[in-house]
């Protein structure tokens, strides 16, 4: 099974980290606030910024775990190299 490991930015501008094994169905149900308890449910909408594929739960587990340790600045920094090297989510095929 794959596992992603993905970054939102929520429309306050705050960033959140989470893990799934599918992103298209996972950014809906963040967007349409179906998680009663969701970090993201009073910052909608949110946007996909960056995302990380893993064929080992644990090593996602372990890598979303990291980047949530992360400050603001060193999130951003990943971001940034991800958004410059990478192609928009779409030509992906997500």
């Amino acid at each position: 099974m794959v596992w992603y490991v993905y970054i939102l930015e929520c429309s306050d501008h705050i960033f959140y980290v989470g893990l799934t094994t599918n992103l298209k169905r996972r950014l809906w149900q963040h967007n349409q606030g179906l998680f009663k308890s969701s970090f993201t449910k009073g910052r909608l909408p949110v946007r996909l910024v960056y995302w990380e594929k893993f064929f080992d739960k644990h090593k996602a587990a372990l890598r979303e775990k990291v980047i949530k340790d992360w400050r603001r600045e060193k999130k951003l920094l990943l971001i940034s190299k991800f958004t410059s090297n990478s192609p928009k989510a779409d030509e992906k095929g997500l």
